[in-house]
């Protein structure tokens, strides 16, 4: 059985059967209640499940994570909702030091089934503190699990498969793609939640991103095609861990690599992957691994954020040099 949904509509049902798979799971957010969060996400789960399951928080993002933290210590599985990515930087002390923290601190004996879902990045013309990418900070993170989809169908499955772990998850939603529309296979996933995938094939050149900037990878790539430029493209879905089993096999195929994020460059999720498959792919590589990221800047006011954002153009021009080498 498949439905076709945004993504948005995507992640509601996902939230939705697992509010009704397990009485232990718990929504809390600011204002996801009768409005369903500020993206709709969480529309009508609270008239359906009622306020003790679905929890308007108050506006304490410190405080909505210091209480799942408890909740979880009390055989809870919370679900949380931070409005936006710029937000959650009042709770990055509960979260960096106590919920990455406190399995390893009791040795496995307790854990921690906490997911923070985040809309985040660009393309939606909005104002500081609500276009952020701050993926790597919790990639940096150890204790923490860190994943994106890209599309409808992994939203619903991913969503359900974060709320199934037994470790902290910070769940990043490309809120640019919320009202993207995929068809969803409602009877089983696709694939285990930490594992990458190849969305297109290719020969030449290997596009690798996550979220929102995999529309953008398929963009470049058939664009690239018209040129005579076959690019295969993967998305990460995981970002930490990172599943690079498929990406080392196609960069071992077609020589050559292009990463590509809306975070700023330096000392990022792309950094990483661009070392690891240097180390591991060296002798395979025609050419130096290529990135293509937001500016080392501050996120820019909406009217330059075409700018500051990759796009198909400026990944294109990565190809180009990679095929120069």
């Amino acid at each position: 059985m498949t439905d076709n949904l945004p993504i948005s509509r995507a992640l509601n049902a996902g939230l939705r059967r697992a509010l009704e798979t397990d009485d232990r799971v718990l929504l809390m957010g600011e204002d996801i209640g009768p409005l369903g969060g500020v993206f709709r996400v969480t529309e009508g789960l609270q008239k359906d499940f009622g306020p003790r399951r679905v929890i308007d928080s108050p506006l304490a993002e410190s405080g909505i994570v210091g209480t799942a933290i408890g909740l979880a210590m009390g055989g809870f599985k919370p679900v949380l909702e931070i409005q936006f990515d710029g937000f959650v930087f009042p709770a990055f002390d509960q979260i960096t030091s106590q919920l990455a923290k406190i399995t390893n601190r009791h040795e496995g004996a307790v854990r921690m089934p906490v997911v923070i879902r985040i809309p985040y990045g660009g393309h939606i013309g909005a104002v500081e503190h609500h276009q952020e990418s701050p993926e790597a900070y919790f990639t940096h993170t150890a204790g923490l699990r860190v994943v994106s989809p890209s599309n409808a169908n992994d939203a619903y499955w991913m969503i359900q498969q974060a709320i199934e772990s037994p470790d902290p998850i910070v769940f990043l939603e490309p809120k640019a793609k919320y009202w993207q529309k995929g068809e969803v296979d409602l009877e089983a996933p696709a694939l285990p939640l930490h594992a990458s995938r190849i969305v297109r094939r290719g020969t030449d050149v290997t596009l690798v991103g996550h979220g929102a900037m995999v529309t953008t990878l398929l963009q470049a790539a058939a664009l690239a095609e018209s040129e005579g430029t076959s690019c295969e493209v993967i998305d990460l879905r995981s970002l930490s861990p990172v599943d690079y089993g498929p990406l080392l096999d196609s960069v071992r195929r077609t020589g050559r690599m292009v990463h590509a994020q809306e975070a700023p460059g330096f000392t990022s999720l792309g950094s990483e992957i661009a070392a690891t498959v240097m180390e591991k792919a060296f002798f395979a590589l025609e050419a130096p691994v290529l990135r293509v990221s937001g500016f080392d800047v501050p996120f820019p006011p909406a009217k330059l954020e075409g700018t500051y954002l990759p796009d198909a153009d400026r990944i294109l021009e990565a190809v180009d040099r990679s095929l120069a080498y």
